[in-house]
C-alpha cells in the first residue's frame, strides 16, 4: 500500500501542544544530563529478558522523569519503560523511555538518548528525543515541524535503495523465535549501501528525520520505544507506517519510515519476510 505524504495521522496543531514540549524538555534534559555525568561509573546491571539489560540509572532517570511530569501535567496518563505509571482518565498519556539505549550505556558506550512522547489517544502531539553526548535535541509538536537544537529537520531525499544508508534494530526474543529481522536485515544488507544497527530507536528515528539514515524499520518495539521519533519523522516529511504499508500506531509495535519513493522500496523488500500480525 502506497501512503501519499499528505496522510498523517494527525490534523491541524493545537497551540498549547507547544507549551506542553515547553513544560517536557526542560525534564528531558534534566534526565539525559544525569546519565551523561554517570556514564561509565560501576553500576549495578540487571537482566529483565535473556538479553534484555536494566541498570539503576534506568531507574533513577525515569523516576526523575515520571515524578515531574506528574507534577507539570497531574490529570495526564504516564506509561514508562520501568513500570511506572500514573493512570488517570486521560485521553493524554505520556510514553517515557528514560534510557533508550540500555546496553550500550552499561558498556560504556556514549550512543542513547530519553524519549519522552506525548499521545491524546492514537494520535501523536508532542515529542523529545534528547542525546545528550551530542548535546542534541529533538523536539516536535504535530503540526509544527521537527527540529535539531532549534534547527527544522528534512527527511532524506534520497529515492535509490542501492545508495541508501539504514537504521534498524532486532528483537529481545531473538533466541527464541524466527521472528527476529534477520531475513529483512539480510535482503536490505543485499540492496542497501549500508545497514547501522545502534540499540537505540528512539535516536535511530531522530537520525531518521535528520537526514543521517535515509530510513529506519523495526519491528516488536514498545510504545515508549517510538512515541516520540515517530512524529520527528513525520513532521520531517517521511512517511510511517507499519510492515503492510497500513497506518502507523503505537499498539502495532512495528515502523517504516523513509521519503515516499524510499518507504515503497523499503516495503517491497519487506514483504516477503516474517513479522508479526500488526
Amino acid at each position: 500500500m502506497k501512503v501519499d505524504t499528505a496522510d498523517r495521522m494527525h490534523g491541524p496543531r493545537d497551540p498549547v501542544w507547544a507549551d506542553y514540549l515547553d513544560a517536557a524538555l526542560p525534564i528531558a534534559l534534566a534526565a539525559g544530563d544525569l546519565l551523561a555525568r554517570r556514564l561509565g561509573e560501576q553500576r549495578s546491571v540487571e537482566l529483565k529478558g535473556e538479553i534484555n539489560l536494566v541498570t539503576e540509572m534506568d531507574r533513577q532517570a525515569e523516576e526523575l522523569i515520571v515524578s515531574r511530569l506528574t507534577a507539570a501535567f497531574p490529570g495526564f496518563g504516564i506509561v514508562a519503560e520501568e513500570g511506572a505509571q500514573h493512570r488517570v482518565q486521560s485521553e493524554y498519556v505520556w510514553y517515557v523511555d528514560p534510557l533508550d539505549g540500555t546496553t550500550n550505556y552499561a558498556h560504556g558506550l556514549p550512543i542513547f538518548c530519553v524519549s519522552l512522547g506525548l499521545w491524546r489517544g492514537d494520535n501523536p502531539v508532542c515529542g523529545v528525543v534528547y542525546h545528550p553526548m551530542g548535546q542534541e535535541t529533538f523536539t516536535a509538536v504535530s503540526g509544527g515541524g521537527a527540529y535539531l537544537n532549534g534547527r527544522r529537520l528534512a527527511v532524506s531525499s534520497q529515492p535509490d535503495l542501492g545508495s541508501a544508508i539504514l537504521a534498524t534494530g532486532f528483537p529481545y526474543d531473538i533466541r527464541r523465535t524466527d521472528v527476529d529481522n534477520l531475513d529483512h536485515f539480510a535482503r536490505f544488507a543485499k540492496r542497501a549501501q549500508a545497514i547501522r544497527r545502534m540499540g537505540a530507536a528512539a535516536l535511530d528515528m531522530a537520525w531518521t528525520a535528520a537526514g543521517r539514515f535515509d530510513g529506519f524499520w523495526e519491528m516488536k518495539l514498545s510504545p515508549w520505544d517510538i512515541a516520540a521519533g515517530a512524529l520527528l519523522c513525520l513532521e520531517a516529511g517521511a512517511i510511517v507506517t507499519d510492515f503492510r504499508g497500513e497506518p502507523f500506531t503505537l499498539a502495532k509495535g512495528q515502523a517504516i519510515a523513509a521519503n515516499a519513493i524510499l518507504h515503497q522500496h523499503m516495503l517491497e523488500i519487506i514483504a516477503p519476510g516474517k513479522f508479526p500480525a500488526a
